[in-house]
This record gives C-alpha cells, structure tokens and sequence, in this order.
C-alpha cells in the first residue's frame, strides 16, 4: 500500500485543524490515500478532549503577551505544547484497511503503533525509548537514579475508522515553554529532546534527519511504502499552501 507524505513546514495551528479535516473527508470517500502530513507549528497550547484548564499554569494575559494561541480540540489527552523545533504529524489513515493478528486494529492498537514508529525513529538516533504503561507517549530510559523523561507526545482522534491528529516528537524544541503547563497532566515527570539525548557520535539531530527517519519508520511499522508528494500534488491542500 502507499502513504501519501507531504512535509509543509511551518504552519499556524488554525490552518492545520482545516487541512487534516479536508483530509479526514477526502480519505472517508476514498478521494485520496492514507496520508501522513509532517510540519511544525508556532506557539500553540491545546487542550484535548480529557483536558483540565487548571493545567494550563500561566494565565491569559501572558500568553496574549507571548503570542501562544489556546485551541480546544477532539483529541484524546490533556493539554499539550506544540512549537518550532518539534515535528508534529497527522497521520490521516482509514483504519479499516489494517489488521493485526488477523483482527482489524483498534484505537489502542493505533496508538501502540505510533508509539513504535517513534521508538524505532529515536533509535536511529542512537536514543533508547520506551512505553511507560499507563502512560500515552515515548519516554527515554532512566538510568541509574535519573528519571524517565517524556520526548513525545500522543492524542488522536479516529471517526469512521478515519484517523487525525497524532503525534508530537521533540527535536530541538524550546523545553523551557513547557512550563507554561503541566504537560498532558502529568507533574512527577520533565520532558525532553531529541537534541538533548542524542550522543556526539550519533546521526545528528536535525528536523531534516528526524523527517527522514520518522518517515522511514513509519512507512515499516504500517506496512507501507512512501511516496513523498509536493503540497500541491493533493488538490484540497492547494489553499493552504499559498
């Protein structure tokens, strides 16, 4: 099977809720292809469907002042932080076309999915990475007497089988904007990068080698092949990408 990948760039958190809902329906009347959009967002908090605003620690003036937007949104999760320097993807994938042991997978079986297709991605980094149970997200292995630390993030929303929002992984994000909340809600544990992880003698760390290796991975955990596409190959995504 083939995965549409396109890779947009910088792009306001508005303008990528509009283009995974065009998606959402061109893929549920089979109009297009699974598709995985990979980007970055200036400064967004959103809050997801299971989300507690208490959470959210500065208050509205300063984040008017600091020009971080605040989208309530469908996902699962608590809130989250999105910026420059994180690669955030969308994957838009009809779920009914996939099985796992012979059954159709479910939303947690998705997750566990991306969850894998990350671990592997850091893994060409040279970075250990684990699942925590109870726990949404990729975390690092503690060693010794340090603390696992959180370097993605996971919340998606799935109807008819079709597949939005997604992931959030931490390439050489700012760390220091996430204590403008307490992240997914979880207070005992930091969060991390992939810039902050990776050893000297490991692929570096650039958003272009992340891309790359995310699409990589992604491509091996669903069983796809990619095929990268320009914005403008898929025709809903002409207006957004002027």
């Amino acid at each position: 099977m083939i995965l549409n990948l396109l890779h947009l760039g910088r792009v306001d958190y508005t303008t990528g809720l509009d283009l995974q809902r065009q998606l959402v329906e061109a893929r549920l009347e089979n109009r297009i292809g699974n598709t995985l959009l990979l980007l970055e967002h200036p400064p967004v908090l959103t809050l997801g469907r299971n989300s507690n605003r208490s959470n959210i620690l500065a208050t509205d003036e300063f984040l008017a002042y600091r020009g971080v937007e605040v989208h309530e949104i469908n996902r699962g999760g608590d809130v989250t932080y999105h910026g420059p320097g994180q690669l955030v993807g969308y994957p838009v994938l009809d779920l009914r076309g996939f099985t796992l042991g012979g059954r159709r997978i479910g939303a947690v079986d998705y997750v566990r999915l991306l969850e894998e297709v990350l671990i592997r991605s850091l893994g060409d980094f040279a970075v250990p990475a684990q699942r925590i149970s109870g726990r949404t997200g990729v975390w690092t292995i503690a060693g010794g007497s340090a603390q696992e630390k959180k370097v993605a993030a996971i919340g998606v929303h799935i109807s008819r089988g079709i597949t939005s929002h997604g992931f959030a992984l931490n390439v050489t994000t700012e760390l220091r904007d996430f204590e403008l909340i307490v992240p997914c809600g979880i207070s005992d544990r930091a969060v991390t990068s992939l810039e902050l992880e990776a050893t000297a003698d490991a692929m570096v760390p650039t958003m272009e080698n992340t891309i790359n290796a995310v699409a990589r991975q992604f491509g091996r955990v669903f069983e796809h092949q990619v095929l990268w596409l320009e914005s403008d190959q898929l025709p809903i995504t002409r207006a957004a990408a002027r």
